[in-house]
């Protein structure tokens, strides 16, 4: 059996900072296949509230996102980092950046509306995915990066030190790494802290 997608409830965390608004957006959510698990208005602690309701996507729907709002977004997603969707009524390019930066992955000038609503935030998750994919990989690829110049700067300690090859040396790290069940990384620390101490 095929999963469908826009089967699939979503969990919403909805900050609006209308309580009028709030029970037609949670209608028009529900109908879509959302289910509202808290509200939130810009002032509350956002950080504290994700991490209690841990929703699928925030949805932020408020008139203009203030500095207070943007800093709070920031914070969530530093800490407990969610798909953010906010829908607003400011097209001011600035407050767009600011948002973008902020970790927004969608900004939907001119308010909710319920026919595009379910594929803006299938698409706004699937843009965090890929984008927390791609931030993932970069990180390996710079701890690895950062390895291997340690690994470089240890075997030229021993090749100094002890005279010894750019192989033998590489050997010897990798002989005690294995016997003291260690990576090569941390053997390579070791030496370069060693020699720090007796330079």
């Amino acid at each position: 059996m095929g999963s469908d997608k826009s089967q699939t409830r979503l969990r919403v965390l909805l900050v609006d900072d209308s309580p009028q608004r709030r029970a037609y957006v949670e209608q028009s959510l529900s109908d879509v296949g959302c289910d509202v698990v808290g509200f939130v208005s810009g002032k509350d602690d956002l950080v504290a509230s994700v991490r209690r309701a841990d929703p699928d996507v925030v949805i932020i729907d408020i008139e203009a996102p203030g500095r207070d709002t943007l800093d709070s977004l920031r914070c969530v997603q530093t800490s407990t980092p969610k798909p953010i969707v906010m829908f607003t009524q400011d097209d001011d390019g600035e407050t767009i950046t600011r948002a973008t930066r902020a970790g927004v992955s969608a900004y939907v000038v001119d308010g909710i509306s319920q026919k595009r609503v379910r594929p803006i935030l299938d698409a706004a998750i699937e843009r965090f995915v890929q984008f927390s994919h791609l931030s993932r990989e970069l990180e390996k690829a710079r701890t690895e990066l950062s390895q291997r110049k340690l690994i470089d700067q240890a075997k030229g300690i021993l090749i100094k030190q002890r005279g010894l090859s750019e192989e033998q040396a590489y050997k010897a790290m990798r002989d005690l790494a294995m016997s003291s069940n260690k990576r090569i990384a941390d053997i390579a620390e070791s030496v370069v802290a060693a020699a720090k101490l007796l330079t």
